[in-house]
């Protein structure tokens, strides 16, 4: 049952993490050209709030 909920979670990322490249190349060019400028601190704190919002929306779920 791990497997298949790991698997799943996978697929559905993979899935998530298309739509916008596939939609809006030039948004997503523009978004990585903007995330290439930020500092190092700046990149941890956007890291962490979003590890923080998944383990929240985990916890919600589960």
């Amino acid at each position: 049952m791990m497997w298949h909920d790991l698997l799943s979670a996978f697929g559905l990322m993979l899935v998530m993490e298309g739509v916008v490249p596939f939609l809006s190349p030039q948004a997503l060019r523009t978004a990585l050209v903007r995330l290439a400028s930020l500092s190092d601190r700046e990149l941890r704190v956007g890291a962490a709030l979003s590890m923080a919002l998944g383990v929240a929306v985990l916890y919600w779920i589960r």
